[in-house]
Formats: C-alpha cells, structure tokens, sequence
C-alpha cells in the first residue's frame, strides 16, 4: 500500500514539474532516489566497515560505508556498500574507483538496486527445511 501511495506521489509530482511523460519523469526520480548508494564487489576479506569508508572519503561525504559479514561466522562476505550524502559524489566514486586495487584485490564498484523483499534465491531460513519453498509437486504436508 505504502509503494502505490509513493508511486501515486512520484507520478503526480512528476507530472506537474515537467512536460514529459510521467512515467519516465517517475523512472527518472526513482534513478536519482538511489543513485548515491554504491555497490562495492570484490574486497579482500581484510577490508572492514573503516577502511572502506577511508577508501572512499576523498570523492565526497561518506554517510555510511560497511562490509557485509555472515551471520554465522562474522567474516566478510566479500562486498559492501558505500552510501554519499550527494549523487555527484556517488558518480565521481564509482568512475575512479571501478577496476581499482584496493588491499590487493581489484573492486567492482556500481550502483547498488534495492533488493525486492520476496523471497530469495537460495532459501536461507529459520530452522525447518530450508525455507520458504513450497514442494515441487505441489502435494501434500509433512
């Protein structure tokens, strides 16, 4: 309900502020919304949430940098993400950095997609089997 009201605002306001269709006035918006937040793939397990963020700082005002660990063990999961108060910023990142080494390994740096809160690929969950899927047959209880 919260996304259609969003959607609803977005189309409206896009609407209003420009003669261009409102559909791609709302893609134009949503593009803007997340595009400060970046996507950092392939860093050595020895990077952490400091050192990224230090790895960042000369290209704007870093709001939040961290290094995604698993759960179970806390070790690095091999990639991260960099959020910048401005999307200039994010833009001027993601074009020096992409390709460089950073503590011997060379990172892919993007711009980074919200992921959609469905179910993901791979299970993952809480205890009894796995999680989240149903049987493939479509038959019958435990």
């Amino acid at each position: 309900m919260a996304f259609s009201t969003t959607v609803g605002n977005v189309l409206r306001q896009g609407a209003a502020r420009s003669t261009q269709a409102p559909v791609a006035s709302m893609l134009n918006y949503i593009r803007c919304m997340s595009s400060s937040k970046l996507f950092i793939g392939g860093l050595s397990y020895g990077v952490d949430d400091q050192s990224l963020k230090d790895a960042f700082a000369s290209f704007g005002d870093v709001v939040e940098a961290r290094v995604i660990t698993d759960r179970d063990t806390g070790r690095s999961r091999g990639f991260g993400f960099v959020n910048f108060s401005s999307d200039e910023s994010a833009t001027t990142a993601l074009s020096a950095m992409d390709g460089q080494d950073l503590n011997g390994r060379n990172i892919r740096v993007s711009y980074a997609t919200d992921r959609s809160s469905g179910p993901r690929p791979g299970g993952g969950g809480g205890g009894f089997g796995g999680g989240g899927y149903a049987p493939r047959n479509g038959g019958g209880g435990w």
